[in-house]
């Protein structure tokens, strides 16, 4: 792959990893020149490494003398097991009249919060929740958008011990119950409807429902999106200016907890069965966050830092952590194309964002609308762009370059729900090559492993594994005391590796490929390929608007079916067909080149966006989908059913 951008040597020498660096060689005497020597240190030396990362990223709480405790078995690891911390105590280290979250709507509105006021806040719901009888240990779930007030809420509710689990409100409700009901919170926070491309949505029937099949509710706050009053749903519910208006804002009181207890409950996409309830570590997660933020992706106090997500998706927890590297944290809410399609472009000039944070599948509409915000906006506070959630083609690399902003730091990333954070990632002092993960993230032992678990090299294709522990590890599954769910989830491949299921490889520059899904890989005639090229192919043709690819079981073998979603001026036609068969044979293999096109309505995603190609194979192969809750769109499956060319 090609080298598309390199930071200048001012910039590399003035970024915080080599300041990190420079304090690392002077406190435990190692040569730490670049990125691959701090990492091979954050590694082999990995007390060093955390116990560092602790002080230097400013970590509140009492560190204790046991940076490392290893168990028996991998995930028996523990970090800093006598060390206290209280979350809420370091996402609140500043107390001023600067902006700690500026907040945008598709609809116009906006708001602004200072440090201060998010103190305030956050003590008036502390108060509440400890009237309402929550206590360490207590879960606290959120129904609402991506509002500063489901920040507060998350502050106040960890300020006192409990546990934040939260979902976005375009979930229905047997997909809320789903979760939550696992989870079995005391206080529910939800919202009367929420916008979306220039449409409401109410969320009144649903509330409903989800409040009576929660019966471990000591309370509902309903908080109005346009402050119209609350919903009445009960004797017990309560509206959120009412909720709020009881209380007058004191110092925020900080109970600090052992390092390993309970943040946030987070959720699989649970396609194929109830989601699995993943319950995260705060100081692991924590500390996972300020390395990514501070060390990779260059935060500094003051940045204003925007990931377009919604309250369902981890990237809102991970943006929500940018507020303890003292950071402005720039919410949105909304479809990211409305009112235009350059909604996103205007908020980072009207905030001043430093780090824009976005989704492949963003910048790849983005792409085929052929926007070009180099063009008509300024963009010179921006930074740094992040993509995660799917593979970024190399295609897409051209497009940020030559359409978005020519000097600006691109990560692609990748890691997930199940740490919480980022395998692999970004390098802001090295160069970014088209196409490409810069490096292993800080403080992972990154290999590739074929089957057997063997080692592969550069440009051969394996499971991307993770050989050391981490702190962002998962403390547990809910209700899984054995920790059976747990092992098999992540360690029963290969024993004494993380393994999460991504498909990877090395490149020459010591870079990293996804290329899908494990559990989605193609295996035409037995040999095993990624999605990720095709999907790169395919979706490069201006005729193609969405595409799918899966492996059916047919006749022995295994033969490779594309899907693909037509743009409205296209039409699938046997010249279509050739150029696109005639394209992944020259540019990919004759063995990506798939049995059958098939021109499809719709694809079905997550809730978190995700193309659930699992699912679309379930229903090629003759099965049902288990859990239809956890997709966004279910009705597109209908379809499937009835594909004559399937059969």
């Amino acid at each position: 792959m090609s080298q598309i951008w390199e930071p200048t040597e001012k910039a590399r020498q003035e970024s915080r990893l080599m300041d990190f660096a420079r304090t690392a060689e002077n406190r435990f005497n190692h040569e730490l020149p670049n990125y691959d020597a701090i990492h091979n240190w954050s590694t082999d030396y990995p007390e060093e490494f955390w116990s560092h990362a602790w002080d230097y990223l400013g970590m509140i709480g009492t560190k204790g003398s046991k940076v490392i405790t290893k168990g028996k078995l991998f995930q028996d690891t523990v970090f800093f097991s006598d060390s206290e911390i209280n979350i809420a105590e370091n996402l609140l280290q500043r107390n001023d009249e600067t902006l700690a979250i500026i907040w945008h709507s598709e609809t116009g509105e906006t708001l602004k919060l200072t440090w201060a006021e998010l103190h305030e806040y956050v003590s008036v719901i502390q108060q509440g929740l400890i009237e309402m009888g929550v206590k360490e240990g207590d879960s606290v779930a959120a129904w609402l958008p991506n509002r500063p007030e489901t920040i507060a809420i998350m502050i106040a509710t960890v300020s006192i011990g409990a546990i934040f689990t939260s979902a976005s409100p375009d979930f229905g409700s047997k997909g809320l119950l789903d979760r939550f009901s696992q989870v079995e919170p005391k206080v529910l926070f939800a919202t009367d409807q929420y916008p979306y491309g220039g449409k409401w949505f109410s969320c009144a029937e649903r509330l409903h429902d989800v409040v009576s099949g929660l019966p471990t509710l000591q309370g509902t706050i309903v908080i109005p999106y346009l402050d119209k009053g609350p919903i009445e749903i009960g004797e017990n519910n309560l509206s959120w200016r009412n909720f709020v208006e009881q209380y007058t804002a004191r110092d925020v009181k900080f109970v600090r907890q052992e390092f390993n207890h309970p943040w946030y409950i987070l959720y699989s996409s649970g396609t194929t069965g109830k989601p699995k309830c993943i319950v995260h570590r705060s100081g692991g997660v924590l500390i996972k966050h300020l390395v990514e933020h501070g060390l990779q992706c260059d935060i500094r106090p003051g940045d204003r830092v925007f990931y377009y997500t919604t309250a369902g998706w981890m990237m809102w927890n991970w943006l929500a952590s940018a507020l303890a590297s003292k950071a402005t944290v720039v919410l949105y809410d909304g479809s990211p194309f409305y009112p235009t399609p350059y909604s996103l472009f205007d908020l980072v000039d009207q905030t001043s964002t430093t780090l824009f944070g976005i989704s492949a599948k963003y910048l790849d509409s983005c792409s085929k609308a052929r926007i070009s915000p180099v063009d008509s906006h300024d963009l010179s506070s921006l930074r740094t762009i992040c993509s995660t959630g799917s593979t970024l083609s190399a295609e897409a690399f051209d497009y940020v370059y030559s359409s978005i902003k020519r000097n600006i730091h691109l990560q692609s990333m990748s890691g997930g729900t199940d740490l919480c954070g980022c395998l692999v990632g970004g390098d802001p002092t090295g160069p970014v090559h088209r196409g490409e993960i810069q490096k292993s993230a800080l403080g992972v032992g990154i290999e590739i492993l074929n089957e057997n678990g063997d080692p592969l090299g550069k440009g051969q294709q394996g499971e991307l594994v993770s050989s050391t522990p981490f702190p962002s590890m998962p403390l547990s599954f809910l209700n899984d005391e054995a920790g059976e769910k747990y092992n098999k989830a992540y360690f029963e491949k290969y024993l004494g590796k993380w393994h999460q299921g991504d498909f990877a490889e090395w490149t020459a520059t010591n870079g990293v490929v996804i290329h899908g899904r494990s559990d989605t890989t193609l295996n035409p005639g037995g040999v095993r390929i990624g999605t990720a090229e095709i999907y790169n192919i395919v979706d490069s043709f201006s005729e193609i608007s969405e595409s799918a690819v899966i492996s059916q079981e047919w006749e022995g073998d295994n033969r490779i079916v594309l899907f693909v979603i037509v743009s409205e001026s296209a039409a699938l036609d046997e010249e279509l067909k050739r150029k696109i068969k005639s394209s992944l044979r020259e540019q990919a293999s004759p063995r990506h080149v798939p049995s059958l096109i098939i021109s499809v309505p719709d694809l079905p995603r997550t809730r978190s966006g995700k193309l659930s190609e699992l699912a679309v194979k379930a229903v090629a192969e003759g099965s049902s989908v288990s859990n239809t809750e956890a997709l966004a769109n279910p009705e597109a499956l209908d379809y499937f059913v009835e594909l004559k060319e399937l059969q």
